[in-house]
């Protein structure tokens, strides 16, 4: 398997081109210290994605920006710290301030030279849309949480972008190439649903997985990259380049 054999490279957004641990750890300062909290940023993520995942199973037709809000309300009332609702609904609405990765843009801007992009990812449109001037791209398709009426794992959001490449952009399968950071979110429903994976291991090195679960079950990857300009540069190799 070669990454020339695929014509669309599917992504997820946040973790993968959007560096969410640091934007959820910034948007978490003002709880933070409201709560004079002794919370390093590890046990924030962790706990950040227990919650996030219950919210997103239990109500997965919310907006992203009201779950985050969610998330929020029930993280300081775990955390015993008594908190205005402003403050939930700043961190719902703080996805535009997280940054890109540094070299997001770039590789973005390669890559889009020899294949199609197509976003499938958690949150909702308006969200995105800041994240994608960060971005720099036009994206052939954007697929949103918002859309599906559900959250990743759920396995309907890859029926559904399956089933919308083929309808919009006239792509089967076998085309696709699923390039994602989160194993929980990502690879494992991108395996049951039968596609090819590039992991971008954005946490190689480090202990734990972040915001994000860790999957009952490790899936298999077809790529393993630490970030995505090492993907663009072996896509440059087996180009000759």
């Amino acid at each position: 398997m070669k990454l020339t054999d695929f014509k669309v490279l599917t992504f997820d957004c946040y973790g993968t081109l959007i560096d969410w641990e640091t934007g959820i750890w910034n948007a978490l300062q003002p709880l933070i210290s409201a709560g004079r909290l002794d919370l390093d940023r590890e046990e924030a993520l962790a706990r950040f994605g227990r919650i996030e995942s219950e919210i997103e199973e239990a109500a997965p037709s919310l907006r992203y920006s009201t779950l985050l809000a969610a998330v929020h309300a029930r993280l300081a009332k775990d955390l015993g710290v008594h908190i205005h609702a402003d403050l939930n609904e700043r961190f719902g609405g703080s996805v535009p301030d997280w940054p890109a990765f540094p070299d997001s843009a770039e590789a973005l801007a390669y890559l889009k030279r020899h294949f199609r992009l197509v976003i499938l990812s958690n949150v909702d449109r308006a969200s995105f849309a800041a994240s994608n001037r960060k971005l720099g791209v036009a994206f052939d398709a954007i697929y949103t949480a918002e859309d599906i009426g559900s959250y990743k794992p759920d396995p309907r959001n890859f029926v559904h972008l399956l089933r919308h490449l083929e309808a919009d952009l006239g792509l089967q399968a076998g085309a696709v190439l699923h390039t994602a950071q989160s194993l929980f979110h990502d690879h494992v429903p991108a395996e049951r649903a039968g596609l090819a994976r590039a992991w971008i291991d954005r946490r190689f090195g480090m202990a734990g997985s972040g915001a994000t679960q860790d999957p009952a079950t490790r899936p298999h990857v077809d790529f393993h990259f630490k970030s995505l300009a090492e993907l663009a540069q072996a896509h440059r190799a087996s180009m000759g380049g």
